[in-house]
């Protein structure tokens, strides 16, 4: 398909997540007049592009999910597994038997902002081996830095109090006895703003995206509900894109001087492969992080709390009940596992039989595991099957290993350690090993690496091997076996992506000058 007679763009962003509208802030940042078109499968959910629906009322977020699933027409679950809020299952992934076996939980967001839909906003920064080690430290972490930034990345999103003190007091007598403090207990890193009165005010896309969010800045277009189908190649270089309007099925073609896919870690390779763009790595080392459940009652007497009764009782405020959400960092060898305390507002999984009285003080108490990465654990694609946007269909291979079930044994162990020193498992509550996917933190798809070596897909500045202008954005370029939460490294790699980009757009605009 000739695309020249077709709309053309400096830039073609494809997803409009955190990680997608990062490229697209730090290219208006950086060259304002640049002009960049943003395209998202699913459909605009809000006025505002991008805003996390965590911050309406339950019933306006029931109403949009809702919404949500009537205009994406994506396959639902058959099976046990039910699919995060926001979210969709793969296809036939809540079929399977055994919940380990391939990921019957894998899910997508389709809407504007991507996990917008649903997202609890955890930012922690990746330690020790979590961290990319091709990308020198001093600049991972001035990227991270950065990443923060744009998040608006807070450890107080929740004010302090005499619970969260004396929780925080009590897993550190657990969990750092004996060690030198490195990496202690303390506030989880939150994309939030914290207000007044109530829950935090929690960022999505739209907090990176800025003015971009509200569709005025001119040179910027944000198009939903429109499909990328096809990347067109040149030789080295990408030269545009196919897109289907979803709502009508009309395809249209689109010239780019710069291509970005930032999807996620299922459909960035996905689309990839459609075009015919197959490094030996793409798809493989898929990186889901094992997550295991509980869920307790706090027990204020085994709590150093200066009241024991009173500020579990007096307050209206839902942060001073209990803690907001903790963070039990993963210190490599130590302790080889992250960990998260949340209050029940915070937490993105519901609590067993549903709605709990007021006055039960409710936590979860979870832990993610890094994966044994391995080659053959994986997305691959059925080129004769199509999935509802008329992709190659997904099909995911993917296991634990025996290495994978010790940690998950050691991980409950040191759960139980942890629950019994705050209070007793509710009924249903004690540690579950989630379903594989339930996590939604799929990583190393897309993975990056030093050397063009056939192990990676994309070099230390998120550009693909081999194409002179295709970069990749998203959880899929993280190519360790990560514990923590993996936004603000996806984030701070787009950061430095972006600038090598922009870079390359500059040269090549002032050499059409000359």
């Amino acid at each position: 398909m000739s695309l020249s007679e077709n709309r053309v763009v400096d830039v073609l962003i494809v997803g409009s997540g955190p990680v997608g509208s990062t490229f697209a802030r730090c290219i208006r940042d950086a060259l304002p007049d640049a002009s960049v078109l943003m395209v998202e499968a699913g459909p605009r959910l809000t006025s505002r592009a991008g805003e996390n629906i965590r911050n309406r009322s339950p019933e306006d977020r029931a109403h949009l999910v809702a919404e949500l699933r009537r205009l994406v027409s994506y396959p639902a679950s058959e099976g046990a597994v039910e699919p995060r809020p926001g979210t969709f299952l793969v296809a036939d992934g809540g079929r399977a038997v055994d919940p380990h076996d391939g990921m019957p939980a894998a899910a997508m967001a389709a809407n504007v902002g991507g996990m917008g839909s649903h997202w609890t906003c955890a930012c922690p920064r990746p330690s020790g081996r979590e961290r990319v080690p091709m990308i020198a430290g001093s600049v991972l972490d001035e990227a991270l830095t950065r990443a923060e930034s744009l998040l608006g990345v807070t450890q107080s999103g929740f004010a302090e109090n005499d619970t969260t003190r004396s929780v925080a007091q009590v897993l550190a007598e657990v969990y750092e006895t004996g060690h030198d403090g490195a990496r202690p207990v303390q506030p989880m890193p939150l994309a939030c703003a914290a207000q007044s009165a109530g829950l935090p005010r929690w960022a999505g896309a739209d907090a990176i995206l800025d003015d971009l969010a509200d569709g005025s800045r001119p040179n910027f277009e944000l198009r939903d509900s429109t499909v990328c189908t096809k990347l067109v190649r040149d030789g080295a270089r990408v030269t545009g894109a196919v897109l289907s309007d979803v709502r009508t099925g009309d395809s249209t073609g689109v010239s780019a001087s710069f291509v970005v896919v930032a999807c996620d870690a299922l459909r960035t390779p996905q689309l990839l492969w459609a075009s015919g763009i197959r490094p030996p790595a793409l798809g493989h080392y898929l990186n889901d992080q094992p997550q295991i459940i509980s869920f307790l009652e706090l027990d204020p007497s085994r709590l150093p709390l200066k009241d024991s009764r009173a500020e579990f009782v007096t307050s209206d405020d839902t942060r001073d009940h209990l803690t907001g959400a903790l963070w039990i960092p993963l210190v490599d060898d130590r302790r080889p596992m992250h960990g998260q305390v949340m209050q029940m507002e915070a937490s993105p999984v519901p609590v067993p039989g549903g709605a709990q009285p007021a006055n039960r003080h409710l936590v979860s108490l979870g832990w993610f595991l890094p994966k044994d990465v391995r080659f053959e654990d994986c997305v691959s694609f059925a080129g004769d099957e199509l999935d509802a946007w008329g992709l190659p269909r997904i099909r995911i291979s993917y296991d634990l290993t025996e290495q994978d079930r010790r940690l998950v044994e050691l991980a409950i162990k040191e759960m139980h350690r942890g629950a019994s020193a705050l209070g007793d498992y509710i009924e249903d509550g004690t540690p579950s090993l989630l379903p594989s996917g339930s996590s939604l933190h799929y990583q190393g798809t897309t993975r990056m690496g030093g050397t063009d070596d056939g192990e990676s897909v994309v070099d230390t500045r998120s550009r693909v091997w081999g194409l002179d202008n295709l970069y990749l954005g998203g959880n899929g370029v993280i190519p360790t076996a990560t514990a923590c939460n993996p936004t603000l490294t996806s984030v701070a790699l787009a950061t430095l992506a972006s600038d090598d980009l922009v870079g390359r757009l500059a040269r090549l605009r002032a050499a059409a000058r000359n």
